[in-house]
């Protein structure tokens, strides 16, 4: 089973038909003294400390490994809200924390599109008629939207 991640409140094209429970991931890692002098004589040119990129590339994937394993204890098709924070926990170590809700979701069926009905007395429109400039339509309004509702 392979468990969708979604830093949205909602799934796109899924519905949410349960709310499991928040699952997290983290993982507290340290700086190597190697690295840290090279990645301290790079600030001193400038540029990317690539040790530290990669460093930070790893902690992620570990935690949201993590993370993914509990979902799946729980049975979730999905984890949506997904978040990341770190924080300090003492000199040259730091925690890479990821957390999210784990739901169950099924696939929304979509439907075909049915050709308009007009009223009888007047007549579709004119299928080679110009269409208007796409800059002067209204937007879409944001009520339409799917929204997550957390409580339920």
């Amino acid at each position: 089973m392979t468990v969708q991640l979604s830093n949205l409140e909602h799934l796109p094209n899924y519905q949410i038909t349960e709310r499991l429970d928040v699952v997290y991931g983290s993982t507290v890692r340290s700086k190597h003294v190697g690295k840290d002098l090279f990645a301290g004589l790079k600030n001193i040119v400038g540029g990317e400390l690539t040790a530290y990129t990669e460093l930070l590339e790893e902690s992620r994937q570990e935690a949201i490994d993590r993370m993914i394993v509990k979902a799946e204890a729980l049975g979730a098709d999905a984890v949506v809200g997904l978040r990341f924070s770190t924080s300090s926990i003492a000199q040259g170590a730091s925690e890479l924390f990821v957390y999210g809700t784990a739901v169950k979701a099924v696939p929304v069926q979509q439907q075909p599109a049915s050709p308009p009905q007009y009223p009888s007395g007047h007549t579709p429109p004119i299928q080679n008629a110009p269409t208007q400039n796409p800059q002067t339509q209204p937007p879409t309004p944001a009520d339409d939207l799917p929204r997550f509702n957390p409580f339920g």
